[in-house]
């Protein structure tokens, strides 16, 4: 899998760990935490996602558009400056690069233990492979911040911000000090959103990595 893609479904997966996560934090934060997954069945949103080298310096940026329907559909579509496509339909991940002419595709099963990640409405008990702990407010967000508990995680930790209105901002540091940061706006949640957004087909002549098993078409 090129890096540039692995790198992006990795914080892809990590930023749907907030859909999963269950745990004792500060009071607010589990608060925030759990009315969020209870009340957010459908969302979409706009993203800008910021990748800043050990020294802050930013290095990439990237804007698009999130999409979500519980339990684990997702979209996840970048629009600048290039264009790619995370789509995942319950069953499967397909990972779409349009200007490589590629697509890889893995079991949803597989991308949850290839790297600290959660996927959306996942059964996992989170608090199995991850320390919870609360931090201080800051900037009008309530922090909580997810350690692995695995030592060859793909990433050192996150940090979750919330207000009032639910997830605002996902940081994450990866183990060569690199931090990646992902703000979010336009949230809209519980919509009606159409089923074969969550579906992916490859493109005619589109180079399909991944094993047979994987990409078989979902069940109806």
């Amino acid at each position: 899998m090129p890096k540039k893609i692995k790198s992006l479904l990795v914080a892809f997966q990590w930023l749907l760990l907030t859909l999963a996560i269950a745990g004792e934090a500060s009071a607010s934060g589990v608060d925030r935490l759990k009315a969020f997954l209870r009340e957010t069945h459908s969302a979409r949103a706009r993203f800008q996602q910021t990748l800043l080298d050990r020294n802050l310096k930013p290095r990439e940026e990237a804007r698009g558009v999130l999409e979500f329907s519980r339990p684990g559909k997702f979209r996840w579509t970048y629009e600048q400056p290039y264009k790619q496509l995370i789509v995942g339909d319950s069953r499967k991940v397909w990972v779409y690069d349009q200007d490589l002419h590629q697509v890889t595709v893995k079991n949803l099963d597989e991308t949850l233990g290839a790297s600290p990640a959660a996927l959306l409405a996942t059964a996992e008990d989170i608090e199995k492979r991850f320390s919870l702990a609360a931090l201080e407010n800051q900037g009008g967000l309530e922090w909580v911040e997810a350690t692995p508990k695995e030592p060859e995680a793909s990433f050192e930790r996150m940090r979750l911000g919330f207000d009032a209105a639910g997830l605002r901002t996902m940081e994450l540091k990866d183990r060569f000090g690199q931090l990646t940061v992902i703000r979010f706006s336009d949230f809209q949640r519980n919509l009606r959103l159409p089923a074969e957004i969550f579906r992916f087909t490859p493109p005619a002549g589109t180079d399909v990595i991944g094993a047979p098993s994987a990409r078989s078409e979902p069940q109806q």
